[in-house]
């Protein structure tokens, strides 16, 4: 007998294969067998176009609201931040109104609500009004994740026991594609073809306006391309309330230590991801002190950055499954992406720009923080493992530290900034370095508390899970 994950635990339900149809069987289709549940192919496909929606806006939003509203980097730092509240909110709500309503419904809130908020902050922009774009730059905050975070309950809720890291890597592979991948990728095209104009200029502007039609397109995909039963009810058990269910992840995390430690590990996981989208566009091409790189370098180092997450989330899904969650995360998640990204900040410093060896180099180095940050795709499947008669409660909570991750990503970055404000520290070398020492103080408290997070399910894994060779 299955089970459905639900806010309040699991509950007893038809197998897999009476309820969701035998084409979620595993093994049997090509997708299955690789881990991606055959019924929801469409769902991955819609989410990739809809964060590469989210994504085309990644690398140039930041100076281009600066130019545009005329306002100082520090102000628009605080309007990201407060839009990556909203985030880190809809995070939570993703998961849990999922289980409330059916992810499929939530899905279709969050996608209006991207695309019409969206339209709102451009046309803010255009009339110059920081007040109207913050506001309703906040308000888009709530549309990405609503969608993401509800598609990836309705993952846990069909993929097979046995997969399911790997399905989360999946997941990833599909959200880091389009943020920021795809989504600078077609920037780099995008903002020529509109008109380029440099920093603030039209080609930047008719960016902006084509992530629309991409969201628009992703959505489609994935409310018609999904058939699945689940994702249109309720998984939540039918005896509790809707504040109950709302609550539930709250409740378990003011309650059980572990699902606050591995809250506060995924939190921390992406948050230098979303610091340095702030930190490098001026230090690379857009300040006054930048490094003379041009903006389509720039942009085409991040793509080749999480071009590389990409090829890798679903691969570290694989080894959690085969060498053990736990250790997959503390050696490749937390080490290896604590070390990725101090190269990706002082290699480009230490060689000389103007060199292609130099950029090539400096590319490698953000290569291995992009590859490291997948090491952290099995907390995905530790998350529910922690605590199994409220799995649902518990994907909840890692939705909301993944959309957490945010927000506290951009938060570091403003309050580094606030301080060297306040204590008259202007060297802008010396304060992106103290955000970036920040982060990897933040890996070092995620390094010990994994190695207090004890995961029963995990057990056989860290004893007998190889690398290499066959495991027992």
């Amino acid at each position: 007998m299955s089970t459905s994950v639900s806010a309040g635990g699991p509950q007893p339900g038809p197998s897999a294969e009476t309820d969701i149809g035998p084409a979620s069987a595993p093994g049997t289709t090509a997708l299955d067998r690789v881990g991606i549940p055959h019924v929801l192919r469409f769902g991955f496909l819609g989410l990739l176009l809809l964060m590469t929606a989210v994504g085309i806006e990644s690398n140039f939003l930041e100076p281009h609201m600066s130019q545009v509203l005329s306002v100082s980097g520090t102000t628009v730092a605080a309007i990201v931040t407060w839009h990556n509240l909203a985030v880190a909110i809809a995070s939570y709500l993703g998961g849990a109104l999922a289980d409330l309503f059916g992810p499929k419904r939530v899905m279709v809130l969050g996608a209006a609500l991207w695309v019409l908020f969206h339209v709102l902050f451009l046309m803010a922009l255009e009339a110059g009004s920081m007040e109207l774009a913050a506001a309703a730059y906040f308000a888009r905050g709530f549309g990405f994740p609503l969608f993401a975070f509800a598609f990836i309950v309705w993952i846990a809720a069909v993929a097979p026991n046995q997969r399911r890291s790997t399905a989360i890597g999946w997941f990833y592979v599909m959200y880091t594609g389009g943020l920021p991948t795809l989504g600078s990728l077609i920037a780099i095209g995008a903002i020529p073809a509109f008109g380029g104009g440099g920093v603030g200029g039209p080609g930047e502007t008719g960016a902006l306006w084509l992530a629309t039609g991409v969201a628009v397109l992703g959505f489609l995909i994935a409310h018609f391309g999904v058939r699945e039963k689940r994702g249109t009810r309720r998984l939540a058990p039918a005896g509790e309330s809707a504040a109950q269910v709302l609550t539930a992840g709250v409740r378990l995390t003011a309650t059980n230590s572990k699902i606050l430690m591995g809250f506060l590990i995924r939190l921390i996981n992406t948050a230098p991801q979303f610091g340095m989208f702030i930190v490098l566009p001026a230090v690379m091409y857009a300040g006054d002190e930048s490094l003379g790189w041009s903006q389509s370098q720039y942009l085409s180092m991040t793509v080749a950055v999480f071009a590389t997450n990409i090829l890798v989330n679903a691969v570290f899904g694989a080894i959690g499954d085969r060498w053990g969650w736990r250790r997959t995360v503390k050696w490749f998640g937390i080490s290896g992406s604590a070390l990725g990204l101090l190269a990706w900040w002082y290699v480009p410093h230490l060689l000389p720009q103007d060199t292609t060896w130099g950029y090539l180099v400096a590319v490698v180095a953000g290569c291995l923080f992009g590859c490291m940050l997948a090491g952290f795709v099995p907390m995905g499947a530790i998350m529910p493992a922690l605590t199994p008669d409220h799995k649902g409660a518990a994907m909840a909570m890692y939705t909301t530290a993944a959309g957490g991750a945010i927000f506290l990503g951009t938060a570091v970055v403003w309050v580094v900034r606030q301080v060297s404000d306040l204590i008259g520290l202007q060297d802008a070398f010396t304060v992106n370095s103290i955000t970036v020492w920040v982060f990897v103080a933040l890996y070092g408290c995620a390094f010990l508390m994994i190695s207090r997070l004890h995961v029963v399910e995990d057990e056989h894994r860290e004893k007998h899970g190889k690398l290499f060779g066959s495991a027992r």
